[in-house]
């Protein structure tokens, strides 16, 4: 059977100048959807339970992931890929989206979209762990340096004081970065469309009952709040991790996961457009001093594997 083009070749996956571009393009388009992830959760919370809006995502995009799983007759993850899959479920399946979720509850989107910059540093050093890579004083210098400034902007916010949301905040930033990385790193043989659906399967089953009882108690929301659910489901928990995965597959983690530096940006802006939120200019200052960080943190990794 011929394999379906989303699904990299391992010539691709090697890393040349054609693919390290197909990854970047990739790459924008999954921080493209991603970047109204957050906006989009801040109003199903309005009028949802967060536990809900977390997890019931996660259970809608099962549907379309196990059926594309079973049409194209997908092979289950091998012993070395289970591991990444399992654990691309845990963060960017339950972990993430519930941790987001809670957080949103008393926080605006473009305050998380700040503790989101911290998610190409979060990634990258899962990946370095995870890929025999070493990071240098350099790189965790970086690091501290990132989470101060976050920390300054949480308290100048809160006026001195972390909020609840800021907790939850961080949180997610540490299981998103597992998410990614341990997907990605699956997906260099299994493909991205295949590790996010076999990751979305494995998840229904555990989020089946919960999702089924808390729906049966939650009032039926407005339309605006069907639509910010659907576009949680199928497009920041379904379609835009076939593009975001296959981008760090083909292109590198290392290198395509910059663009997420974009995510940011384009969350505050998106939160200030559709939504009406209010960003002080200092929104912007914190935001751009995370991606600098971010950036040096990201050229002081130091390989260990030749």
């Amino acid at each position: 059977m011929t394999r379906p083009a989303f699904y990299p070749s391992s010539q691709a996956a090697t890393g040349s100048s054609g693919s390290v571009w197909e990854g970047y393009a990739y790459g924008f388009l999954g921080v493209l959807v991603f970047s109204l992830t957050l906006p989009m959760t801040r109003l199903a919370v309005a009028e949802l339970e967060p536990l809900l809006v977390g997890l019931g995502r996660a259970l809608v995009a099962a549907v379309p992931a196990v059926a594309l799983l079973w049409l194209t007759r997908a092979r289950r993850p091998n012993r070395q890929e289970w591991p990444g899959v399992i654990l691309a479920a845990v963060g960017i399946v339950v972990g993430w989206p519930l941790a987001s979720s809670f957080a949103m509850q008393t926080v605006p989107s473009s305050h998380g979209a700040v503790f989101n910059g911290l998610l190409p540093l979060s990634t990258a050093a899962f990946a370095a762990l995870r890929s025999g890579e070493r990071p240098s004083p350099a790189f965790w210098g970086w690091a501290l340096v990132g989470a101060a400034l976050v920390t300054a902007y949480a308290l100048r916010q809160g006026h001195g004081t972390l909020a609840l949301g800021d907790l939850w905040l961080l949180v997610a930033v540490v299981l998103g970065g597992m998410g990614y990385a341990e997907g990605a790193r699956a997906s260099r043989t299994l493909g991205g469309a295949r590790t996010i659906c076999w990751a979305l399967a494995i998840s229904a089953p555990v989020v089946a009952a919960p999702v089924g009882w808390m729906a049966a108690q939650a009032n039926w929301p407005g339309a605006p709040v069907v639509l910010a659910c659907a576009y949680l489901a199928f497009g920041s928990m379904f379609l835009g991790f076939f593009a975001w995965y296959r981008g760090l597959a083909v292109g590198g983690i290392a290198r395509v996961g910059q663009v997420q530096l974009l995510q940011p940006f384009l969350t505050v802006v998106a939160a200030a457009m559709l939504f009406g939120e209010s960003v002080e200019t200092a929104t912007f200052f914190f935001a751009a001093a995370v991606i600098v960080v971010i950036a040096g943190g990201r050229r002081a990794i130091v390989r260990t594997k030749k």
